[in-house]
């Protein structure tokens, strides 16, 4: 039995294990949409409700995190419409030097040097850098950070991040290269 069905039998470890896996990233996503961590934290809340009174409907003809996350920011936007709040994730255009840091494929053309320079300081002071990353994910505009965390975080396909969030596949693309150059610009400091 996998761990949809064991879901759908209401195994509470295999729910256990996703509620741990994924609610940091909604609540980081649905804060982008809304006003605040403490309402982020409710439609968190209210969308596992969801996920679990709607999990013998789920079909998996998206991911399951795909189709979390698709709840997640349904609920979400209407709780920010409620609240007379809404973030688009339609987004300008900035520079021309997009594709500088990054290949057709998304990977790094050139690894930034804290990633090259692996020393034993550094791995006991990875606690220290994803800190430091999870406050750059935190200071980039909404968009681009509902973005990187579905795609890179929580590993959801293009096509299920554009449908979650309503986007063009190449609006997504620039908002997660966007967002990737933030990063990689904060990578750089510590360095």
């Amino acid at each position: 039995m996998d761990s949809i069905d064991r879901l759908k039998a209401g195994d509470e470890a295999v729910f256990g294990m996703l509620y741990t896996r994924h609610t940091p990233s909604m609540i980081r996503v649905a804060a982008t949409i809304v006003n605040s961590r403490a309402t982020a934290e409710e439609v968190s809340q209210e969308t596992w409700l969801a996920v679990l009174k709607n999990i013998g409907g789920f079909e998996g003809r998206a991911s399951l995190a795909g189709w979390i996350f698709t709840i997640l920011i349904n609920k979400a936007r209407t709780r920010a419409r409620r609240d007379g709040r809404s973030v688009s994730f339609e987004e300008g255009g900035q520079g021309n030097d997009l594709a500088a840091a990054f290949d057709g494929h998304g990977r790094w053309k050139e690894m930034p040097e804290l990633w090259d320079e692996i020393t034993p300081e550094r791995i006991v002071a990875g606690r220290r850098l994803a800190e430091h990353m999870r406050d750059a994910i935190d200071a980039i505009p909404p968009a681009q950070r509902a973005v990187i965390v579905l795609r890179v975080q929580q590993g959801l396909d293009p096509a299920e991040v554009c449908e979650a969030l309503g986007l063009s596949d190449g609006n997504m693309r620039v908002l997660l290269h966007r967002a990737r150059l933030s990063l990689r610009a904060r990578l750089a400091e510590l360095s």
